[in-house]
């Protein structure tokens, strides 16, 4: 009796520590690529080489979990990972 629920309660952890391993290391889901880049629209709406801005912005979004801050310009406290990304030059990556 007492085996089979010591086995009994060994294969209930095993498979509940399965399950949370499964919910704990899940990757975060990325943003739907249709909201980083209504975002980014607006943000470069006004750029001078939209181009070039649209397609940065997208990039940092989609790192940032889909974190793009308002407006056209400034605003970048709203979003630490988007003001913080840098290129290989060590300016801001993000427009």
């Amino acid at each position: 009796m007492k085996l089979l629920f010591f086995t009994w309660l060994l294969v209930s952890l095993l498979l509940s520590s399965s399950f949370l391993a499964d919910a704990v290391l899940a990757p975060s889901p990325m943003p739907a690529a249709g909201s980083c880049n209504a975002k980014c629209d607006t943000r470069c709406g006004k750029a001078g080489n939209y181009k070039n801005c649209f397609k940065n912005c997208c990039i940092c979004c989609n790192k940032c979990n889909g974190c793009v801050p308002s407006g056209t310009y400034g605003n970048k406290s709203e979003c630490p990972c988007y003001r913080d990304m840098l290129n290989s030059k060590g300016t801001s990556k993000c427009p």
